[in-house]
C-alpha cells in the first residue's frame, strides 16, 4: 500500500484484517482490466482496426492500447478505482482512505494524460461502462476511427 494512504487507517492498516492476510493481500498486483481491455480487443479486431499495441509498456501510464502510427494511446479506466463520475462510489466503510486512494488514482491519470499530450500523444480514455452494453459499441468505435483519421 502506498505510504501516503496509510495515514488514513489506524495504526497504518486495516482493522480486523488477520497478518498472514494482509500479507498475501499486498504481493497482489493489478494486471489490467481483462473484462473490458478484452471487449475493445475484439471491437478493434471485428471492425478491422489495426495497429495497436496491448499494454504498451515504453509509454508513461502503460496504455491499454497504443498506435504508434496514429501516436494515440487509449485507456479504458474501470470506473470504481478510477472514481467514474456516474458510476462510481466510495465505499461506506473506512470511506476516508477509499476516498484518498481514488481520489490519488485520478490525479495519477491527470498527471499520465498531461505527459503524454506534452509527447504530442493523444490520449482517449473510455469508462468501464462504455464497454457493458452492446448498443454503446458504436460509439466507442466512431470515436476512434474519428481521433484515427479512418473511415
Amino acid at each position: 500500500m502506498e505510504k501516503d494512504l496509510k495515514k488514513y487507517l489506524k495504526n497504518g492498516k486495516f482493522d480486523n484484517v488477520l497478518e498472514k492476510h494482509s500479507k498475501t493481500m499486498s504481493k497482489i498486483r493489478g494486471k489490467n482490466n481483462k473484462s473490458t481491455e478484452i471487449k475493445l480487443k475484439m471491437l478493434l479486431v471485428r471492425n478491422s482496426i489495426k495497429g495497436w499495441k496491448l499494454n504498451y509498456k515504453n509509454l508513461q501510464g502503460k496504455p491499454d492500447f497504443y498506435f504508434p502510427k496514429h501516436k494515440v494511446a487509449i485507456f479504458v479506466d474501470g470506473c470504481y478505482w478510477h472514481g467514474c463520475p456516474k458510476c462510481g462510489h466510495i465505499p461506506k466503510t473506512r470511506s476516508e482512505f477509499w476516498e484518498a486512494k481514488l481520489n490519488k488514482n485520478r490525479a495519477r491519470d491527470k498527471r499520465v494524460t498531461r505527459i503524454l499530450k506534452e509527447q504530442g500523444i493523444t490520449v482517449v480514455r473510455f469508462w468501464e461502462h462504455d464497454l457493458k452494453k452492446k448498443e454503446l459499441y458504436s460509439g466507442v468505435i466512431k470515436k476512434i476511427n474519428f481521433i484515427l483519421g479512418t473511415k
